[in-house]
């Protein structure tokens, strides 16, 4: 237990695993959590309650697709009169105009939509679906018309870096206040699909410089996720493991982080067994890498324990076999060899569920 702990500032709702899309760099397990395990409407309720008294300001209602759960607008509701800021996280399929109109009366504040790139047959491949970019852009004009404030997240790989800039302005022009760019972590299907997504280290750094160039007079506040593959130092592992968000799956398991349940031994608490309050507390899987205490050399007693908290748990584990280890984006990590340099690319992507 760290002494300075205060109460998380998001929970992470992925309400359901079914999607329409079938995304390469989907973060969700290759595992996916069946409909008949998903937590029912007064579960969810119940947790949004002690997620307000926990003193949450943020609830993300995320997936899967989200717009999946029939009692969406619901839990929408019960979530605005907690008091909670809701923001809900989608591919915009299965929001008819009629829907979108409903959630803005029940109380959302805000809407994120995920588009897959500029160009309509490449974004089509990249989702798995003909005709979702289409249908990305009227659920956006849906969205403006509704009142509703839209962030447009773009996640980028080698197959869309190319037209980054013209993804910010196609933001720009579906009325988003705020694009989000994030270079695709290689957790789950990312990982699966590495030798197609990931781009060369020119390519990643280019597109940094493009955003830095564009950001200041884009006409849309941009917020930019670099990549680890090619950083000298890592980000900190959801701003510090354990220490300012609770995901939870469809079922109602607690996670530190998405990926966290890659690592072996973990104890991970549900919402169904144990209180909001008391699993940010005293789950095991929060305690283990919360802090600085658990860290390994040079981790231990360099200047940046405070700042990155040793990175990326589930990346240490990939890259070394050892969830503790310092992650090898870090130039002092004694692993630092072992960040490979892109695969030979392929052209073909592996789909989930095909």
């Amino acid at each position: 237990m760290i002494e300075d702990l205060q109460p998380p500032l998001g929970l992470l709702a992925e309400l359901t695993h079914r999607c329409p899309l079938a995304c390469p760099y989907c973060s969700n397990p290759l595992m996916l959590e069946h409909r008949s395990d998903e937590l029912d409407t007064a579960t969810w309720c119940r947790v949004f309650d002690q997620a307000a008294a926990l003193g949450v300001l943020q609830l993300h209602l995320s997936g899967g697709e989200p717009a999946a759960r029939p009692d969406l607008v619901d839990l929408v509701a019960h979530a605005a009169r907690a008091g909670l800021y809701t923001n809900l996280i989608t591919s915009g399929l299965g929001l008819a105009a009629a829907r979108i109109d409903a959630l803005a009366a029940a109380g959302l504040d805000h809407v994120q939509l995920s588009i897959q790139d500029a160009d309509d047959p490449s974004a089509d491949r990249i989702a798995g679906r003909q005709g979702a970019a289409r249908t990305k852009r009227r659920v956006a004009a849906d969205v403006v018309a509704a009142g509703l404030p839209l962030t447009v997240n773009l996640v980028v790989h080698r197959a869309n870096l190319p037209r980054l800039a013209e993804m910010i302005a196609l933001a720009r022009e579906m009325g988003a206040g705020r694009v989000e760019i994030a270079h695709a972590q290689y957790h789950g299907w990312a990982a699966v699909n590495r030798a197609a997504l990931l781009p060369d280290r020119q390519a990643a750094l280019d597109a940094v410089r493009l955003v830095e160039r564009l950001a200041p007079g884009a006409g849309i506040a941009v917020d930019h996720v670099v990549p680890d593959q090619f950083a000298d130092t890592p980000k900190p592992c959801m701003g510090g493991w354990g220490r300012r968000v609770i995901n939870l799956t469809p079922s109602g398991r607690a996670l530190p982080c998405h990926a966290a349940e890659t690592i072996p031994g973990l104890t991970f608490w549900s919402v169904r067994d144990h209180a909001l309050d008391r699993i940010w507390a005293e789950s095991p899987a929060f305690r283990r890498f919360r802090g600085t205490a658990w860290m390994p050399e040079p981790c231990r007693s360099c200047d940046r324990r405070s700042v990155d908290f040793g990175g990326c748990r589930c990346q240490a584990l990939a890259l070394t076999g050892d969830a503790a280890a310092t992650d090898p984006v870090c130039h002092r990590s004694p692993h630092h060899h072992r960040v490979a340099p892109p695969p030979r690319p392929v052209e073909s992507y592996v789909y989930r569920g095909r």
